[in-house]
C-alpha cells in the first residue's frame, strides 16, 4: 500500500503555520499532528483571542479558541474553519452552528498568494468583527436555516414574488409549472384553477428558526421541526430563551398527506416551509419534495386516517422517515427580502413608469429592452417595419423573427424577459393621441421629422409626458444624441435640438459632434441592399447597444432628478474616433441663440 503524499499546497500550509508560531509565540499554534482523510488534510489550531474587544450581543469568545482546519489538495479554494462546539450557534456568518463563513465571495476575497498566514489574518479580523457585533444578521438571508442554501442539483427552481401573509400554521398554495425547470408559487386559488399545470402544495409556517439546518432526510427534517436544536443542549442562557419545542412534526406531515391524496399515486409531494428569521421580518422559504414512494406512504396514511375520522392526522412514527428529501432552489424575489441590483443606478427611475418607444430599430430595440429590465410598469412599442435578415447585425431580433413585425417581435422578446411588465405593440409610426396620454415618457427613436413635428405640438399641451429623441451619427454609430423636453418646458425636441446644433457647431472644441447636425458625412450612408434600398447609417450591435445604454441611463438621471431640466446630451463611445466624450447643452432662451420656434 503506497504511503499518502502531502500536496505542495498542504506542505506550504504546514510551513506557514510553523513560521507563524515561531514569529508570534503563543498567538497561533498547531495542536498535535495533522490527519488525513482522503485528499483532505485536517489539523487543529489554537488562537489567542484574549485581546479581542467584546461587546454585548457579539460573539462570545474565550481567551483561547480552538479551530478545526480542513485543507484541500490545492489553493484554489481557502481552507475551511470549523469549531467543535455550539457556543457560536445563532450568530451571523456561522454556518450550521459550527462553520465560520470567513469569505462571502471566496473567488474575489481569497488570494492564495498570502498563504496560510493570510487566512489566519482573515480569521482574526473575522473574530474581531463578530465579537464587536459588527455583522448585520438581517442581511444574512440564509441565517434562518443554518446559513446554508438547501438545493438539490438538477431540481427545478421555485419563483416567489408575492408576500406570504402570516398568522396561520398551514395555508394552501399552488406551484404553477412554467418550464421543466421553473415553478411559480401562488396563494391565489383563482390563478391556480385557471392553470392546467397547477400543483397543490401546503405552506407550513414554523415558529422558530432552524440554526442547524434541515439535513437531507425526512427524519432530520422532522427532528429539527420538532426541536430546532435537534437534541443538542441550548448554547447558554441567551439562546435558551428562544428555544422552544414546536410540536409541528405531526401537523407538518398531516398537511403534506392531505395535499398528497389530491394527486395520483407515484407523484412527488412538495411542501413550502416558511422559517422565521432570527432578526424578524419576512420568513426564509424552503421547498421540500418527497419522492413518489414516500409520498405514496403519506397517501396511504392519509386515506387510512380519513376512514376513521373526518380530520386527517398522521403519526410521524409511521412515515418513511429515512427517505431522502429533495430541496428545490427558491428564487425569492419578494420585495421585502430582495434589493434590485440596479436600485442605485440611473435606470431605476424607469421603475413603475409607462414608457413609449417609437421606432424599434438600431437604438430603439435596445432602449426598449433596457427599460423593461429596469422595471417599467408598461412599455408601448411602435414601428411600421418588418424584420429582414440584414437587421440582425445590429438590432435586437433573432433569426426566428425574420418576416415578422418589428413591434410584435420585440414585444414577444420583452415579455420573455419580464412577465411583470405590460408590453403592447403598435404596427404604426405612433399610437393615436388618446392612447399615449397616460405615458410618463415618450422616446422617439424614429429619426422622423414628421413624428418630431407631432411631438413639437404636444410639448405645448398641459399634462403632457416627458419627451425624448435619440439618434446616432451616420459614419460609425459610436456617437449618440439625446434631446429632452421636460414639463413645464413648452418647446419640443425639434426646437431644442436645432438650438443645440447652432451652439455646438459654433464651438470648435465640440467639432467631433458637428456631423450630428448634417454635413458631408451624410454621403457616408450605407446602401445595405442592391436596388431600391433605404440608405442607413453604419453601426454594429456592439456600437448601438453601447450608445443606447448610455442614452437610457442619462435619460433615467433626468427622470430621477427633481429639477425639470431640458436640453441636449452628446456622447461618444470610448472606442469611437473621437474617444470618450460627453457634453450637455441646456435649453437656451431663443433670443440668446437668435432662433425661434419653427
Amino acid at each position: 500500500m503506497s504511503k499518502r503524499r502531502t500536496s505542495e499546497w498542504q506542505a506550504r500550509v504546514l510551513g506557514d503555520l510553523t513560521a507563524f508560531a515561531l514569529a508570534y509565540p503563543g498567538e497561533v499554534e498547531m495542536i498535535g499532528k495533522p490527519r488525513y482523510s482522503g485528499r483532505m488534510m485536517q489539523l487543529r489550531m489554537r488562537v489567542r483571542t484574549a485581546g479581542i474587544e467584546r461587546v454585548d450581543g457579539g460573539l462570545r469568545l474565550l481567551d483561547h479558541e480552538e479551530f478545526q482546519v480542513s485543507v484541500g489538495q490545492s489553493d484554489i479554494v481557502p481552507p475551511r474553519i470549523d469549531v467543535d462546539h455550539l457556543r457560536f450557534l445563532n450568530h451571523a456568518h456561522v454556518l450550521q452552528g459550527t462553520r465560520l463563513c470567513l469569505y462571502l465571495d471566496a473567488s474575489r476575497e481569497w488570494d492564495p498568494a498570502g498563504g496560510f498566514g493570510g487566512l489566519v489574518d482573515r480569521l482574526i479580523e473575522w473574530l474581531g468583527d463578530a465579537a464587536a457585533g459588527r455583522f448585520d444578521a438581517q442581511t444574512a438571508l440564509y441565517h434562518a436555516v443554518g446559513g446554508v442554501l438547501h438545493e438539490t442539483d438538477g431540481a427545478p427552481s421555485v419563483v416567489v414574488r408575492r408576500p406570504l401573509p402570516g398568522g396561520r400554521l398551514v395555508r394552501n398554495g399552488w406551484l404553477i409549472q412554467r418550464t421543466p425547470l421553473r415553478y411559480d408559487l401562488t396563494l391565489d386559488r383563482d390563478r391556480a384553477v385557471g392553470s392546467t399545470v397547477a400543483e397543490h402544495v401546503p405552506v407550513v409556517q414554523l415558529d422558530a428558526a432552524l440554526p442547524l439546518g434541515v439535513g437531507n432526510t425526512l427524519l432530520s427534517l422532522l427532528s429539527v421541526i420538532e426541536d430546532s436544536y435537534a437534541g443538542y443542549p441550548a448554547p447558554g442562557d441567551a439562546f435558551a430563551k428562544v428555544r422552544r419545542l414546536t410540536g409541528l412534526a405531526a401537523p407538518f406531515l398531516t398537511a403534506a398527506g392531505a395535499s398528497a391524496i389530491r394527486k395520483p399515486d407515484g407523484t412527488a409531494q412538495r411542501i413550502v416551509i416558511a422559517v422565521p428569521h432570527p432578526t424578524g421580518g419576512a420568513p426564509h422559504l424552503l421547498v421540500a419534495s418527497l419522492p413518489g414512494p414516500a409520498a405514496d406512504r403519506l397517501r396511504a396514511l392519509a386515506r387510512d386516517s380519513a376512514k376513521r375520522s373526518s380530520i386527517i392526522t398522521i403519526d410521524p412514527a409511521k412515515s418513511e422517515s429515512g427517505t431522502d428529501v429533495e430541496w428545490l432552489p427558491v428564487s425569492d424575489e419578494r420585495p421585502e427580502v430582495t434589493t434590485r441590483r440596479d436600485s442605485t443606478r440611473p435606470v431605476a427611475a424607469f421603475a413603475d413608469k409607462t414608457v413609449h418607444v417609437w421606432g424599434c430599430g438600431g437604438l430603439g430595440s435596445w432602449v426598449a429592452e433596457f427599460v423593461v429590465r429596469a422595471g417599467a410598469k408598461k412599455v408601448v412599442l411602435c414601428d411600421p417595419g418588418r424584420i429582414t435578415g440584414g437587421l440582425l447585425v445590429r438590432q435586437n431580433f433573432t433569426e426566428a423573427d425574420v418576416g415578422d413585425s418589428k413591434a410584435e417581435a420585440l414585444a414577444a422578446r420583452l415579455r420573455a424577459i419580464s412577465d411583470v411588465v405590460e408590453v403592447t405593440a403598435c404596427d404604426g409610426n405612433m399610437p393615436e393621441l388618446s392612447e399615449w396620454s397616460d405615458a410618463d415618457v415618450v422616446i422617439d427613436a424614429t429619426v422622423s421629422v414628421a413624428i418630431g413635428r407631432v411631438l413639437e405640438a404636444a410639448a405645448a399641451t398641459a399634462g403632457r409626458p416627458i419627451l425624448a429623441q435619440i439618434a446616432c451619427d451616420v459614419r460609425t454609430g459610436t456617437q449618440g444624441i439625446l434631446t429632452i423636453s421636460m414639463p413645464p418646458e413648452s418647446r419640443g425636441c425639434l426646437t431644442i435640438d436645432r438650438q443645440a446644433g447652432h451652439m455646438v457647431n459654433a464651438d470648435g472644441s465640440l467639432e467631433p459632434f458637428h456631423e450630428l447636425w448634417g454635413s458631408e458625412a451624410d454621403s457616408d450612408e450605407i446602401i445595405p441592399t442592391r436596388g431600391c434600398s433605404t440608405p442607413t447609417f453604419h453601426g454594429s450591435a456592439a456600437d448601438l447597444s453601447g450608445v443606447a445604454g448610455g442614452l437610457t441611463s442619462i435619460l433615467g438621471s433626468h427622470l430621477a432628478s427633481g429639477d425639470p431640466l431640458s436640453g441636449t446630451h452628446l456622447i461618444s463611445l470610448p472606442h469611437g474616433e473621437a474617444g470618450p466624450l460627453r457634453h450637455f447643452v441646456p435649453v437656451a432662451d431663443p433670443i440668446e441663440t437668435g432662433l425661434s420656434n419653427g
